[in-house]
């Protein structure tokens, strides 16, 4: 499958875009240009290495979910975090476009927001936060409101 990416540096983290097609890229660019998406990484991730975002589609999605999860379905973000300490991290997370928007009809968001709150989702994932125990998960999702917050979004839980 074609990729179509662009590089940066963003908080001293090399950040790389990339679109499973250039259709899902006009899709994506259409809500948040790459420029944004980098902003709303640079929120999250306070520490040097790489990562990279890539937008797929549902077929990719799914197989990516169904071969590290075991799960036959396409979910809204996977977090491959590769190697992560207090001072680097890489990581890639996968953004499956057509269950964010679904998910965002459903649930009465903005896809915009929906996007955006994924996006920092995925990246406190790769910076080691977890949802797996309550705690973890108050802790979790305290982060993403703040982060979201000062991006000009609203409690994505409320």
């Amino acid at each position: 499958m074609p990729s179509h990416s662009a590089s940066s540096k963003v908080a001293s983290c090399a950040v790389e875009i990339q679109y499973a097609s250039p259709a899902l890229e006009k899709k994506v660019s259409a809500l948040a240009s790459s420029t944004l998406i980098k902003k709303w990484v640079r929120a999250s991730i306070n520490r040097p290495g790489n990562l990279t975002v890539r937008f797929v589609n549902r077929t990719e999605g799914q197989a990516l979910n169904s071969q590290f999860r075991t799960k036959a379905y396409a979910t809204n973000v996977l977090t491959f975090t590769y190697g992560i300490s207090q001072h680097e991290l890489a990581a890639d997370i996968v953004i499956c476009m057509p269950v964010v928007t679904s998910e965002a009809r459903d649930q009465g968001k903005v896809v915009k927001a929906h996007l955006a709150h994924l996006v920092v989702h995925g990246c406190l994932h790769a910076t080691g936060l977890d949802h797996m125990t309550q705690q973890g998960a108050k802790v979790m999702e305290a982060r993403e409101v703040a982060i979201l917050k000062n991006l000009g979004f609203s409690d994505p839980y409320a």
